[in-house]
């Protein structure tokens, strides 16, 4: 499952934990040079009553609350309802109140056919399952993960590490198996291997521009 995220706009947010806004906008190229079009979302992941569900921070095991999502000319609008009752949505509530917790994010799959690259590198996202929605830290910086930092020294198992690179710093499966296995090296001896070089070749690139960013 991958993310994207944008700067969290709340149309509404009051006592009960009812919120709504926009999880995602279309027709914008984001950090990671990807860019949705209208109409992308084609597939959604629901709960047993129809709705999607919210989780904090993209931590699976952590869910807030649920939300009804739309899409119009816009984005990706929602109604959300967090669940007041859990100490983890009221943290939430608390800091959304405060501008402290400003981002909002989804994760995401891509369906086969559903992305195509234009000449200057950026993909085109035209057909996507969506899995959930989160209130994020850093919508906009999607390598500002503070707390993924802060939990790095309290990992003692390859499985925990994954874990970390993936529901925290926003990686792929692929990616974070790659990582954890063995950084770098694993990455470059992976272009090679059928069923991994996407995977490698695209992380490789993403780090490259991190290292060397364009000015």
């Amino acid at each position: 499952m991958k993310t994207r995220d944008l700067k969290l706009e709340i149309k509404a947010l009051d006592e009960r934990g009812e919120f709504e806004g926009y999880a995602s906008v279309f027709g914008n190229v984001d950090e990671g040079q990807d860019v949705i079009l209208p109409g992308a979302f084609k597939e959604f992941v629901k709960t047993r009553d129809g709705k999607t569900l919210v989780l904090y921070q993209h931590r699976l095991g952590e869910p807030i609350g649920k939300a009804d999502v739309d899409q119009d000319e816009k984005g990706l609008s929602f109604h959300g309802q967090l669940v007041m009752e859990d100490p983890v949505a009221r943290k939430a509530h608390t800091h959304m109140k405060a501008g402290t917790l400003d981002g909002m994010s989804i994760g995401f799959d891509v369906l086969r056919g559903g992305a195509e690259f234009t000449d200057d590198g950026t993909r085109v996202l035209k057909a996507l399952k969506l899995w959930e929605i989160s209130v994020v830290t850093f919508g906009m910086n999607p390598l500002a993960r503070i707390e993924a930092v802060k939990r790095a020294g309290q990992i003692s198992t390859i499985r925990e590490y994954e874990d970390l690179l993936r529901d925290e710093c926003g990686f792929s499966n692929a990616q974070a198996k790659l990582l954890a296995a063995g950084g770098w090296k694993a990455l470059q001896a992976a272009r090679d291997e059928p069923g991994e070089a996407g995977a490698a070749q695209s992380l490789l690139d993403y780090l490259r521009n991190v290292a060397n960013p364009k000015t």
